[in-house]
């Protein structure tokens, strides 16, 4: 059997995993942090449960990324509901938009947008059909070898002959092109309502965002959002649980220190406390540059190339609140956006997740928890913390006030009846997750032919949304799976 060491127990890393480990590979995951999922964990403070980073999950519907995972690894139950519907979205003006799963709710809703809305949607949702069932696919993206070249060009050519508006001269331009070139002569609150979607799933706006990514990471609501009992983390621990019931081996409280290299190829892993792993394999569910910490001065160029610290793409402020559950309306969203005129930092948007009455483990009786997010640079906290930390205590108290008056437009009396307010810095997001510098999210998806190839050098590959198909719980399984079932048709060939 092969000996693979996972460096991470994120999701792309828990499905490469398991995947492994059921045919038959000798897998030990190695994960820093005391419970598995990485940006979408759930983590406990006195009573509450709150989703770390990522509280929006999809892909769960029949076919899609979570349930072909799921038939992989053998999970019967994610403890998944289905939400409809998925999210509202505030805007500047006041309005509320709906984004609904049902289909026929949904085309009502957008009817709100006129006529160029209509014509938004109509692209939006053909395109991401056709974008979506490529990915389902697995194809290698981007190919590293003529075999990978070649298998690349079935699945198009085969993924071409189903649909006419796939080889149509619209779907070619739109591989280099922006999500803005389709929002052309669009109301303002189309457009701002298009953004904050985008950057969320996308990391950023319309005016960068590629067509073809963008078109796929706006589909997620319509496809489906379900809330997962006991929170975000329930995926992690699903996956760690298929792991361990295939023989694998799931280890916490270990840091990876460096990977050994001997002729180009890894051999073990070294970690913190002072262990080793042989290792025959290697996957990494790192960002890039944690990858290049480790391999130091054996790092590939694709590695020394990018910025020595991440120069693309955000961090996040983050607020973990415990609440009086009495506030919230009869009929509520469980998940909203709030956008405002002014920013609120960097970006000018909240996300609001609240867990369901249903799931009582998430607060104690009569309360419930909510995650904030909201968009924020990462150099500037850092900066302020190496030379002001009074200062940067400062600055985080002014972030928690206007990230709360912004979330009291959705949930008025917010404030008051809050029980916990838990700030976190793009700072605390590094100590608990060990991505470099907090950063989160993925690189923004402006092109898609700038992703980094999953397979760094033999025997090391890369998993996590820095690979394709990027960001999102589901598109992070679906590249896990992917390169799983690479590393198998590798080992396959030298059998």
């Amino acid at each position: 059997m092969k000996k693979v060491v996972v460096i991470g127990a994120g999701v792309g890393g828990l499905t490469a995993a398991a995947v492994l480990a059921r045919a038959g590979a000798d897998v030990t995951v190695l994960e820093a942090h005391v419970v598995p999922g990485g940006c979408a964990s759930t983590y406990y403070y006195q009573g509450y449960r709150f989703d770390a980073g990522a509280t929006l999950a999809a892909g769960f519907y029949p076919g899609g990324p979570m349930d072909l995972v799921a038939k992989a690894v053998d999970i019967t139950d994610w403890g998944a509901h289905a939400a409809n519907p998925a999210l509202d979205v505030v805007l500047p003006d006041g309005r509320r938009i709906t984004r609904w799963t049902d289909e026929r709710r949904w085309q009502e809703t957008a009817q709100q947008f006129g006529k160029p809305g209509e014509r938004f949607w109509c692209w939006q949702e053909k395109t991401s059909d056709a974008m979506w069932g490529l990915a389902l696919q697995l194809p290698p993206w981007p190919p590293q070898s003529l075999c990978q070249a070649g298998t690349l060009v079935k699945h198009v050519l085969s993924w071409l002959g189903g649909d006419l508006h796939r080889s149509s001269p619209r779907f070619a331009i739109d591989a280099f092109s922006s999500v803005g070139l389709h929002l052309r002569n669009v109301p303002d609150h189309l457009r701002q309502f298009v953004d904050a979607q985008l950057l969320i799933s996308a990391q950023a706006t319309s005016q960068r965002t590629n067509a073809l990514y963008g078109a796929s990471a706006l589909d997620l609501p319509r496809k489906g959002v379900v809330h997962l009992e006991g929170g975000m983390g329930r995926i992690a621990q699903e996956l760690t649980a298929a792991v361990r019931r295939s023989s694998g081996t799931v280890l916490f409280r270990q840091e990876v220190k460096r990977i050994i290299l001997e002729r180009g190829r890894p051999v073990a892993v070294e970690t913190k406390r002072g262990d080793t792993f042989p290792a025959e394999l290697v996957l990494a569910n790192l960002t890039p540059w944690n990858l290049r910490l480790l391999l130091g001065e054996d790092a590939t160029p694709v590695l020394r190339n990018i910025a020595a610290q991440p120069d693309r793409g955000w961090g996040a402020f983050m607020l973990y609140v415990g609440f009086d559950a009495s506030i919230l309306p009869a009929e509520n969203q469980l998940h909203v956006q709030v956008i405002r005129r002014m920013p609120l930092g960097e970006g000018n948007s909240v996300f609001l997740s609240i867990s369901p009455e249903w799931d009582t483990v998430r607060a104690p009786a009569g309360q419930r928890t909510m995650t904030i997010s909201t968009h924020t640079e990462l150099l500037p906290w850092w900066d302020l913390y190496a030379r002001d930390q009074t200062a940067y205590q400062g600055h985080k108290g002014e972030y928690t006030t206007r990230v709360l008056e912004a979330a009291e437009i959705a949930f008025p009396g917010l404030r008051d009846a809050a029980r916990l307010v838990l700030p976190g810095t793009p700072l605390t997001f590094q100590r608990f997750t060990h991505r470099q510098m907090g950063w989160v999210g993925g690189f923004p998806q402006t092109s898609l032919f700038a992703s980094i190839p999953p397979r760094i050098l033999p025997g090391l590959w890369m998993v996590g949304d820095s690979i394709f198909p990027g960001q999102s719980t589901a598109a992070v399984a679906l590249g896990g799976l992917r390169v799983a079932q690479d590393v198998l048709r590798q080992m396959e060939r030298k059998s």
